[in-house]
């Protein structure tokens, strides 16, 4: 029994530095977080946004920079949303936080069909919510709890439905160039998320009080990346790494590549056409993130280095 729960009390040690690594990295290579921020993080109840809200409250006390932090839940009115959980639950981390309510819920249901899909607009009305909210509390940056799977998840569903080469970036500025949205989990994986709000036990919102049927092409695409992650281990990682390694020159869009005046000079160029040679293609992948760990204040530090 005793070893069963020191393995478990390893495996948590692991994971929870894993992740807190790969957040620090990501918001030192996108510069999310700077001396002086005061940043909202948007907290739906969910894992995700429990999970952002942890690793960045640790963050908080280790990283070189100062930095405030306001956790903020719509309250959207829909019916049987549990509002006790997460006053009682931030106040209990004694966090800053506010509770802003608006009854979106009723606009969606009388904008859109019975049976049809209410996410597109529910989104829109929250996106406007929070902004506003942001500017309200003065808040410098605006943290969402959006994962490496989310982000590739919209990759291919843009290019399957949308026709577009779009995801979600890590770091973006609002339409208006009000606000700063950021994404520091943008490196973690869903399913080290999923294990390590498990081992916390954090009160989980279900996200399936509006009744709203689910976005089925975005299932459609998690149970293929689900599929993949089982039988090609390690593919994951490397469709996120193409993400990160793009060559316009080897595209086709006129408007990132100017192909229009590109002409053979006689000169080598940097970015000149491989397509002839061998690819080098790995018979299988690897999984970069389940390395041995390093020390977890030491790497935290190290690797955000704002």
């Amino acid at each position: 029994m005793q070893s069963q729960i020191k393995s478990e009390k390893t495996h948590f040690n692991k994971l929870q530095k894993r992740l807190r690594r790969e957040v620090g990295r990501a918001i030192a290579e996108y510069n999310m977080i700077e001396d002086g921020d005061r940043i909202m993080v948007c907290l739906s109840g969910g894992k995700d946004s429990y999970t952002l809200l942890d690793i960045l409250l640790n963050l908080k006390t280790y990283a070189p920079v100062n930095f405030d932090l306001i956790a903020v839940n719509l309250d959207q009115k829909q019916p049987g949303f549990p509002e006790h959980i997460l006053p009682e639950y931030l106040e209990s981390l004694g966090v800053e936080y506010r509770i802003v309510e608006e009854d979106t819920y009723s606009i969606v249901k009388e904008k859109v069909p019975e049976g049809k899909t209410t996410c597109a607009l529910c989104s829109r009305l929250r996106r406007g919510i929070l902004y506003r909210t942001a500017t309200e509390l003065k808040a410098t940056k605006i943290a969402l709890g959006h994962h490496r799977d989310d982000i590739l998840e919209t990759l291919f569903l843009n290019m399957f439905y949308g026709g577009k080469m779009k995801a979600m970036p890590p770091k973006l500025v609002s339409d208006d160039g009000q606000h700063t949205v950021i994404r520091p989990l943008a490196f973690c994986r869903e399913k080290d998320i999923v294990r390590f709000s498990e081992f916390k036990e954090f009160p989980i919102i279900p996200c399936n009080l509006c009744g709203s049927q689910e976005n089925l092409q975005r299932q459609a695409i998690k149970a293929m990346f689900t599929e993949w992650d089982k039988r090609f281990p390690g593919r994951m990682e490397s469709m996120f790494r193409a993400l990160r390694n793009v060559a316009p020159s080897h595209l086709a869009d006129s408007s990132l590549f100017d192909f229009k005046s590109l002409t053979a000079d006689g000169k080598p160029m940097e970015d000149g056409d491989t397509a002839f040679d061998p690819v080098d293609v790995p018979l299988t992948f690897k999984d970069e993130t389940d390395e041995e760990e390093k020390p977890d204040q030491a790497s935290i530090v190290n690797i955000v280095n704002l």
